[in-house]
């Protein structure tokens, strides 16, 4: 089941949602123009690496460079599907939420939803060296939002099954509802090892943090 739209208007024009996946498909493009061995130094030098966070948590109170990747970390990502799927589930339900909160509180919230996300991830996996990339983690506090601002909200979908193709107007909560149990589900495969190379628990950190942050954003 893929969202493809949503039948949610908004009052004003998604300027800043744009902005956002302008700048991933501008950090993407760039990333793809450099060699193999520069885009692999790229990725562990602005990727967030679950064991150097938390070894420089530990030596606070300075404030560690490598605290930096939690936002860096957002805007890139592992190839062109990764960014596409990212960049469908942001301009659908992104435009919503920066309505919600508008523009610049949305920014904020974008930023410490990926913060928590990345976070969760790290501190589940804190003996891990592998970057963690993506814009999914701070799209997850998107849907969080979502899932609870407009939870009636209707999603047309594309639904197959072997031969059938249909497309589909269901619920948000419904969509964002099934889609969080994927998440719990692929969370639990990766403690055991059966599932590898998603951050399960970045999205699942960050559609909590998401449903917190929205409702804490819209009373200021």
């Amino acid at each position: 089941m893929i969202p493809i739209r949503d039948e949610n208007p908004t009052r004003r024009k998604p300027i800043l949602t744009v902005a956002l996946i302008a700048a991933n498909i501008a950090v993407f493009i760039y990333q793809s123009t450099l060699g193999t061995d520069r885009a692999v130094d790229f990725v562990m030098d602005y990727g967030a690496i679950p064991a150097v966070l938390v070894f420089d948590f530990h030596a606070l109170p300075a404030l560690p460079q490598s605290w930096v990747t939690l936002i860096t970390s957002m805007f890139l990502h592992g190839g062109i599907l990764h960014l596409a799927g990212n960049m469908l589930y942001l301009w659908i339900f992104g435009n919503n939420i920066e309505d919600y909160l508008g523009r610049f509180r949305f920014l904020i919230f974008y930023l410490l939803s990926g913060i928590a996300a990345a976070l969760t991830h790290a501190i589940v996996f804190s003996d891990s060296l592998v970057p963690m990339v993506g814009a999914s983690g701070a799209i997850s506090g998107v849907l969080g939002a979502y899932l609870v601002t407009y939870p009636k909200a209707r999603v047309v979908v594309l639904v197959w099954f072997i031969f059938f193709l249909r497309l589909v107007r269901v619920p948000a909560i419904v969509v964002l509802g099934l889609w969080f149990l994927l998440q719990i589900h692929g969370g639990f495969g990766s403690l055991v090892g059966q599932e590898e190379g998603i951050a399960f628990f970045a999205h699942i950190g960050g559609l909590v943090a998401g449903i917190l942050l929205a409702q804490l954003f819209h009373r200021f």
